[in-house]
């Protein structure tokens, strides 16, 4: 039962009585919309969850309203934790009104009149993602992108960002010194497991730093030292992955110091080099103008990539940095044919974490997942084979690495989502959007409105029609 007490002004002073509703009724009266937190069914490696049990609670504790959980035999929390709590378990979507997701939902499971929360991934126009977005928009549903939810400032609000990062670095590790193993340059590198094997973050950092101290004491291979990381990026996924390379023996070096650093020759077997790199140090204004971070962003044209002049010292390369058409490589297939052909090219390993593919790293031709999370490149040929044993540079492209950290990357998005869920609950879909009473934040991140485009997306309608061939 929900309680509530009513003060009501009378001549003879204040009274207060109580009225008790059930949560039935109060779902029934105020047109609540249940809520049902999907099965993901992207691979079988997606074992994360946009709401973990604890803050169901909290939404239901809330808000009254019902909610569904559809049955998954790889979710990391398990039902019982969610019966626990309120919740009722169900086999397919059709009893929640709000679906929670987390990656994209298959066109044949989208039902008519829903209301949709996951990271849709159509916010450019994504070929592959369009059907999908089209029938949403026939069904006559509702599509909020967590991308979108954002402050007045445009900063992001939802994100799984940081532990991409982590799961990055734990894994690239592990690929190189798998890789080295197998080409007999032993390291402590061949002791690191792959991210979804540790239980958590905190677990995957302790086992890194008992490689670091082994790092210390044994050192690495003359035939990869110095070994140096560098990370392109310095937000969260960028944080990510420093906290994984910070628990090795680690010294900074400024990307202006590398030349220096190479000419000295003062290398340290005993360390690990790490170097971040910010947008100053990979693009240089054309007409020699002094380097702008808006003015890059806003007109990323009058820009030229220079990160090349940093690629011959690098061993592994972490891309941790938000990127778009508009903006100009990275690295390229004909960057790196050219060190390779003048002996210069020490790179042995990249982890593409934003995996933009044929993107910022042009040699990134396609993502790959957690059974098979990488493959060689072969700069020489501009081709790939498949594995991360043998000659060429490892390259790391698992496109939802997050999900390799289930708990910690579950826990971290469901506290910064579950707020908004009792404002979706309550607000009024059959009114138009601006009086919806949907919190600005959500608003901002509706993409299709009861099967209509909102003003914001109706940019989608060109890639829409290119897509679906009309």
């Amino acid at each position: 039962m929900i309680n509530f007490v009513y003060s009501i002004p009378a001549l003879c002073g204040n009274f207060s009585f109580e009225m008790n509703y059930s949560r039935a009724y109060l779902t029934r009266r105020i047109k609540m919309k249940s809520i049902l937190i999907r099965a993901e069914d992207k691979n079988i490696y997606e074992r994360r969850t946009p709401i973990v049990p604890q803050d169901l609670a909290k939404i239901l504790k809330k808000t009254p309203t019902d909610a569904f959980v559809e049955k998954s035999d790889k979710r990391f929390f398990k039902e019982q934790e969610y019966e626990a709590v309120g919740a009722k378990i169900c086999q397919g979507m059709e009893p929640g009104d709000i679906i929670l997701g987390v990656k994209e939902i298959p066109v044949n499971k989208l039902l008519s009149d829903k209301v949709y929360l996951f990271f849709s991934h159509t916010i450019k126009g994504q070929k592959d993602n369009m059907p999908m977005l089209q029938k949403i928009i026939d069904s006559k549903s509702t599509l909020i992108d967590y991308e979108r939810i954002t402050d007045a400032q445009g900063r992001r609000l939802v994100f799984f960002g940081r532990f991409a990062g982590d799961a990055g670095a734990i894994n690239i590790l592990w690929l190189m010194g798998q890789n080295w193993q197998a080409r007999e340059l032993h390291t402590p590198f061949a002791e690191c497991k792959q991210a979804l094997h540790y239980h958590s973050v905190k677990e995957a950092h302790e086992h890194v730093k008992q490689i670091g101290e082994k790092i210390k004491q044994q050192g690495l291979p003359q035939e990869i030292n110095p070994l140096i990381i560098g990370v392109l990026g310095y937000g969260n996924v960028s944080k990510g992955a420093q906290y994984i390379f910070d628990a090795l023996p680690v010294e900074r070096i400024n990307p202006e110091q590398l030349t220096e650093f190479f000419k000295k020759g003062n290398f340290d077997a005993h360390k690990v080099y790490l170097t971040i790199f910010k947008e100053e140090h990979l693009v240089e204004h054309k007409q020699g103008k002094r380097f702008e971070l808006q003015d890059y962003y806003q007109n990323p044209g009058n820009y030229r990539p220079v990160f090349d002049r940093y690629l011959p010292y690098l061993s592994i390369l972490v891309n941790a940095i938000y990127w778009e058409p508009r903006y100009p490589r990275f690295v390229t297939w004909e960057s790196l044919a050219a060190l390779k052909s003048a002996g210069k090219l020490r790179l042995q390993g990249i982890a593409d974490i934003t995996c933009d593919v044929n993107g910022s790293i042009e040699c990134n031709v396609k993502a790959t997942d957690s059974g098979s999370p990488a493959y060689l490149v072969h700069p020489e040929t501009r081709t790939v084979t498949d594995g991360h044993i043998g000659d060429g540079i490892v390259l790391l492209a698992v496109d939802n690495l997050p999900a390799e950290l289930p708990n910690d990357s579950s826990r971290f998005f469901s506290e910064q989502l579950w707020p908004f869920i009792p404002g979706i609950v309550t607000a009024d879909f059959d009114q138009p959007l601006e009086k919806s009473g949907l919190p600005d934040e959500i608003k901002r991140a509706v993409i299709v409105y009861k099967g209509e485009l909102t003003e914001a997306y109706r940019y989608l309608i060109e890639p829409l029609a290119r897509a679906m061939g009309v």
